[in-house]
């Protein structure tokens, strides 16, 4: 289990880390699912990339394991908002089928689970 739960947490940490940079690569993917009723969309786009980036890279390092693992189910919540107005709203990517946004909000709770999982105190693995 100590090997799993290593692999697993280099997974959430690459997963975390490519999305993060990704909010810089392709903003204006981030840009279209922000919900018309939050202000500063591009602001907001960038600064969910920095957590995205510095969380991910902080869950692998033990000594932050515990605190960046509650700050990814934080982020996460954070940005929940967005799944769901992408949900309501699939004609903003109509090369999606609706299907799909649907899918992407109980996924969020699988990675609120696997996060969950390393604010564990487990002294193998953190």
């Amino acid at each position: 289990m100590v090997i799993l739960k290593t692999i697993l947490k280099y997974l959430l940490c690459a997963f975390f880390v490519g999305a993060g940079v990704m909010h810089f690569v392709k903003p204006e993917f981030f840009l279209k699912i922000m919900p018309p009723y939050l202000p500063w969309h591009l602001g907001l786009v960038y600064v969910s990339g920095i957590f995205e980036i510095v969380l991910g890279i902080l869950v692998i390092i033990p000594k932050y394991t515990r605190l960046a693992a509650w700050g990814l189910i934080a982020l996460l919540i954070a940005v929940f908002p967005a799944n769901i107005y992408l949900a309501m709203n699939p004609q903003i990517m109509p090369d999606a089928s609706p299907t799909v946004h649907l899918i992407r909000l109980p996924f969020q709770l699988v990675f609120i689970a696997w996060a969950w999982w390393f604010t564990r105190p487990d002294a193998k693995t953190n």
